[in-house]
């Protein structure tokens, strides 16, 4: 039996019950083929292609949501303030690979910027599941956020281990701690005796990891392991993070830093103060993210894959979102790689 498409007035769109009519089947039958629905027969869901190709039909975005209850949309969590989100190109790296798989699936990125005074707001939203589910990035000892995630039962995952939580929640992360102890050791072969460390924020895994990578390879090696001032991930940060490590020791000749933009602002203050980069203090980053590349002398640095390790993120997360699943333990950590440049 052929079916003829039904007349149209003009400027009218067609509707879900001419698909129907068309195909040959019932509005439900319809529904459930165009919106991914189970118990659709092939013959079914082919003649409903067909009808939808045919009139041009597109789906009413709140019906669907109804059916479907899904709303298409993914959140990128940041608990951060909005300056430091647009200046640091970690940021940009992440929400750029983010966008890009989400893209592929026809998905809209909805970026959430948190301050910690925001957290009940921002909480409320995904609890009210506006979005499908979550991505979080640059988190906080004290928001706790992938135990407030998995609470609610959204679909989530983090790039970064969390502090708490990490037996419930997905997650990607570099081996921070075996990339800033490479670090290290690369200085201490260049013969460096006294090294200290720009360390991230206390409250931050990464941070506390590099930390850990540094003051394991100083231990091993019978060097200081006092030498440490922390910054906060920014230029400015590693400004006054180097200013403390010089009054506490003039003496320092090597320097592993937690970040290349913590890197910049300490070569910055090295050369104030008249210290020549390598030849008086020899200086490591860590990230690779182009600033590296760009400041003089170029950094030599440890590469973190940001990009793939959040694009594996958005791959966890739709899994998923896919299988309507709660957030569950899976761990993916990628290898870090020493990138040599001039500065040591």
């Amino acid at each position: 039996m052929t079916h003829q498409p039904p007349d149209q007035g003009p400027g009218q769109a067609p509707t879900l019950d001419e698909v129907a009519r068309l195909a040959g089947v019932s509005r439900a039958t319809a529904s459930r083929a165009i919106n991914g629905g189970n118990r659709v027969s092939q013959s079914a869901q082919t003649a409903v292609a067909e009808a939808v190709r045919t009139l041009g039909y597109s789906p009413n975005p709140a019906a669907r949501s109804l059916v479907t209850r899904r709303t298409d949309s993914v959140a990128l969590v940041v608990p951060e303030p909005d300056e430091r989100v647009f200046s640091d190109p970690f940021f940009v790296h992440t929400l750029r690979a983010v966008n890009r798989v989400l893209a592929a699936r026809d998905l809209q990125l909805v970026l959430l910027l948190a301050r910690p005074e925001d957290e009940s707001r921002m909480l409320r939203y995904l609890g009210e599941r506006h979005i499908d589910g979550a991505i979080v990035v640059s988190h906080h000892q004290n928001d706790r956020l992938a135990e407030h995630l998995a609470a609610l039962g959204l679909p989530c995952a983090f790039v970064g281990r969390p502090w708490t939580g990490e037996d419930r929640v997905a997650y990607v992360d570099t081996d921070n701690e075996a990339g800033s102890r490479a670090a290290t050791e690369l200085l201490i072969s260049r013969g460096r005796r006294v090294i200290g460390h720009v360390a991230g924020p206390d409250d931050m895994t990464a941070a506390a990891d590099r930390r850990a990578g540094w003051r394991s390879a100083v231990t091993t090696a019978g060097l200081r392991d006092d030498l440490v001032a922390c910054g906060d991930f920014t230029e400015i940060g590693g400004e006054e993070a180097t200013r403390a490590l010089l009054a506490q020791c003039e003496e320092i000749d090597g320097l592993v830093v937690a970040s290349d933009l913590m890197a910049v602002g300490v070569v910055r203050v090295l050369e104030a103060a008249g210290r020549r980069v390598p030849d008086d203090v020899a200086v490591v980053g860590y990230d690779d993210l182009g600033v590296a590349e760009r400041i003089t002398p170029p950094l030599t640095t440890i590469r973190q894959p940001i990009g793939d390790m959040a694009e594996q993120a958005a791959r966890m997360l739709l899994d998923q979102i896919d299988e309507r699943r709660a957030p569950r333990a899976v761990r993916v950590v990628f290898p870090p790689t020493v990138v040599e440049r001039a500065s040591t």
